[in-house]
């Protein structure tokens, strides 16, 4: 099987039950910009030792995935067989919550505005948390025009704030502390 198909020549692609749209559709941004989250988490699992955190950053990956299957699929999401099984549920969303407070109680207490940095790995969370903003963007924008479930967006709002506390995290343990913007 070659990997290229020619059909994207013309500057469109195929949506699940949609049929072809320009590569400008607001779903096809949604789905780069989730596509893109989910490379740089790829990334970030990369430069941490294997534990807790990759496991669930890898969770968070397959999360994404179905995610960018709801994004490709018709309208009628909540109906679709095509979709079912593959929406992220608010389940998921609190488990990322429950993920962030217990992380929380184990970084101190935010007392100034921080500059994303400081360890390489914490660096990389702080670049996954603007790809992820960038994602819900598109997200918020799809959801203006076109409907999607609300699971979805609370869910990726969530996960900013979880690479947030990762990187903080991060920095806690190995780097010495949060890197403090001096005003």
């Amino acid at each position: 099987m070659k990997i290229y198909t020619r059909g994207g020549d013309a500057g469109t692609t195929g949506l699940y039950g949609r049929g072809r749209v320009g590569k400008g559709d607001l779903r096809v941004e949604a789905l780069g910009a989730v596509d893109e989250l989910n490379a740089v988490i790829g990334w970030v699992v990369a430069q941490l030792p294997a534990g807790e955190t990759s496991r669930g950053l890898l969770a968070v990956q397959h999360d994404l995935f179905n995610v960018g299957v709801v994004l490709a699929s018709r309208v009628e999401v909540e109906k679709s067989s095509e979709a079912a099984g593959h929406s992220v549920d608010e389940a998921r969303t609190r488990d990322i919550e429950i993920w962030i407070d217990e992380i929380s109680t184990r970084i101190p207490d935010l007392t100034a505005f921080i500059l994303p940095g400081g360890t390489q790995q914490a660096a990389a969370l702080h670049l996954a948390r603007t790809v992820c903003r960038r994602a819900e963007r598109a997200l918020v924008r799809v959801a203006e025009v076109d409907p999607i479930p609300g699971t979805l967006l609370a869910y990726i709002n969530r996960l900013s704030d979880l690479f947030f506390v990762l990187a903080r995290l991060e920095n806690h343990e190995r780097g010495g502390g949060d890197v403090v913007w001096r005003q």
